[in-house]
């Protein structure tokens, strides 16, 4: 067993002074549907509701057990890295330093505070995470304190790694593939580097964000490589460039073992590990199983583990999580359509909708000339195949339209 493999193992036995092993849980539904044995390893059921608590606390035991005077740490996060960090820190009694952009969402404010109590102070600066990140370091230099990295740390990296012990440990034979969400890389780290070197014969399947493929990026330059531009929406998990510490450990990751998943894609998973098994999952949380339906002819007849990466979800995204799951399953379309400007004109387009269409949006923009007039629509049906039956008979009667559902631009200022 390798010097990393022993110390991961360590690290997981510390942590019980936190919290029990998170479940391992076969999952009926996905077992049955891809005719495998599915399992979740839930990571959405630590007390802070992520992974990131384990590398968090890690790295500060370490710290504490090297220097035992160091009693401060500074991070710079909006999301789970900043509630793990607030966890431990009122678990060892030391002071934590909180950088977060001031666009952050208060419900993430507030609960890092839960989490941390008296032993943090969260400072909002910044309107960009970069600014946030610098502002971060910056101050961490001046007091003298210790920076925690989300990922780029090799006692965090070694924290995550607890993940991977656990799962052999609660399965009690190596899983043939473990699918694992990546963001910077160091769950990923962790994880492959306990078990490549404890069961050989397990494979892996790395899932990134389509907006946010750094790790894919970085293994076919074989380099690391910042992207020009990110997708903000998987924010546990959009992340512009792979941490340079896991990517040293992941440069055996062929391409082919790198997925995609688009965002709106994401969301039909979300709704449906709700709707189905009662399961909150925030976007990167559903990363590893949302490609399953990629791996169904691979998988058929093999032991799966879904690494479910965190439910931190604030339920106010619901109703975009929705909108952007009904439009990729082709359920919902936006449409501009030029009415003429007589009477009867609405009541003839009306006619034309089907039994299971509904107009979710109607707002007319502007009189653009004498005769017709511009009408923003938004239309909700039960099947995708409905929308072909009704643009036909837009088509005969000669109304002008144009389908904008997929326009990135008209979408952003008109829906």
């Amino acid at each position: 067993m390798t010097q990393f493999a022993l110390h991961a193992q360590a690290a997981t036995r510390a942590l019980r002074a936190l919290f029990d092993p998170t479940p391992l849980q076969r999952n009926d539904f996905l077992s049955a549907r891809y005719e495998a044995d599915i399992w979740l390893k839930r990571e959405d059921l630590t007390p802070v509701r992520s992974y990131k608590l384990r590398g968090a606390f890690n790295a500060m035991r370490k710290v504490r057990d090297a220097s035992p005077d160091q009693g401060h740490f500074v991070c710079a996060s909006a999301g789970n890295h900043a509630q793990g960090v607030a966890f431990a820190c009122r678990h060892f009694g030391v002071k934590g330093t909180i950088f977060m952009p001031v666009t952050t969402p208060q419900q993430k404010i507030d609960k890092t505070m839960t989490f941390g109590g008296d032993a943090i102070e969260i400072k909002l600066t910044g309107d960009y995470f970069d600014q946030t990140l610098a502002a971060s370091k910056n101050f961490c230099a001046e007091v003298n304190a210790h920076f925690l990295s989300p990922f780029d740390d090799a006692d965090v990296v070694e924290g995550q790694a607890s993940v991977g012990v656990e799962i052999l440990d609660q399965l009690g034979t190596p899983p043939d593939l473990v699918i694992l969400p990546v963001g910077g890389g160091g769950l990923s780290a962790g994880v492959t580097a306990y078990l490549r070197a404890t069961t050989p014969q397990t494979d892996f399947r790395f899932v990134e964000p389509l907006g946010g493929a750094s790790m894919k990026a970085a293994v076919e330059a074989g380099d690391l490589v910042t992207l020009s531009h990110v997708n903000s929406f998987v924010d546990g998990a959009a992340v512009a460039r792979l941490g340079g510490l896991p990517f040293s450990h992941l440069t055996w990751v062929d391409s082919d073992q790198i997925l995609l998943a688009p965002e709106d894609r994401i969301c039909t998973t979300m709704l449906e590990m709700l709707n189905v098994e009662g399961i909150v999952l925030e976007p990167a949380g559903a990363l590893s199983i949302d490609v399953l339906p990629e791996l169904a002819d691979q998988i058929r007849g093999k032991t799966v583990v879904c690494v479910t990466s965190g439910g931190n979800f604030d339920f106010e995204r619901l109703p975009e999580v929705k909108e952007r799951a009904q439009r990729f399953a082709g359920l919902k379309k936006y449409f501009i359509l030029r009415m003429p400007q007589r009477p009867g004109a609405l009541k003839e387009f009306l006619s034309m909708l089907g039994p299971d269409d509904d107009i979710a949006r109607f707002e007319y923009l502007k009189k653009s000339a004498r005769n017709f007039g511009s009408v923003l629509i938004g239309i909700e049906t039960k099947r995708a195949a409905n929308f072909a039956a009704l643009l036909e008979q837009l088509n005969n009667a000669g109304f002008s339209y144009r389908d904008i559902t997929e326009d990135a631009l008209l979408s952003e200022f008109l829906i």
